[in-house]
């Protein structure tokens, strides 16, 4: 089934359970040939576990603090609590996938076991995703955690995408360390 550009399709058509259907089937279509492996990538459980042990002691108003710190630099060319989660050899793998897909992914990022940002491909709206679907319905599920989000309008893309959120384990231990969470560009997925 082909779709028309976002631009001439209601967002309402989305909605119907035929539409949802085949595009849950598209998005795990894709997540199985194109996301899954990223997930085993040394260079993002690396990651992971370096930013576990850093934010070991982290409680809330620790979380709080560096997610309010992320808002408030969101767009201002002074960024030292987004650059270093920005500038990574993670947020660089993360970046060429995005670059690689060819317009199908919107934007990719993985978090720590806070749900804080480890490393994006760009900015993303906020650091903390631990109090979202995309991090709740995955993290404390288990090593084969997936969720498929809704289509939506996002802020820090300005894309209707929906998210695909996946567990990322320590091989070592087969712990879930993460997540990562990939945008995929609704239209040029279908």
């Amino acid at each position: 089934m082909k779709f028309a550009p976002w631009a001439a399709v209601p967002l309402m058509l989305w909605s119907g359970a035929t539409v949802a259907a085949d595009y849950k089937i598209a998005m795990q279509s894709y997540l199985d040939t194109s996301i899954r492996a990223w997930a085993t990538d040394p260079a993002l459980v690396q990651a992971i576990l370096a930013a576990n042990a850093e934010r070991a002691a982290y409680d809330q108003a620790m979380i709080d603090a560096a997610d309010t710190a992320w808002r408030a630099e969101v767009g201002q060319a002074d960024t030292p609590t987004i650059t270093p989660v920005l500038n990574s050899p993670a947020a660089d793998f993360l970046r060429t996938q995005v670059e690689a897909s060819g317009g199908k992914i919107t934007e990719a990022f993985i978090t720590d076991a806070h749900g804080l940002n480890v490393a994006v491909s760009a900015p993303t709206s906020d650091m903390w995703q631990g109090d979202e679907d995309k991090f709740i319905d995955v993290f404390p599920v288990g090593p084969d955690a997936v969720a498929f989000g809704e289509v939506e309008l996002d802020e820090s893309t300005q894309t209707y995408q929906s998210q695909i959120s996946v567990a990322i384990v320590d091989p070592a231990s087969g712990a879930v360390i993460g997540t990562m969470t990939v945008g995929v560009n609704a239209d040029a997925l279908m």
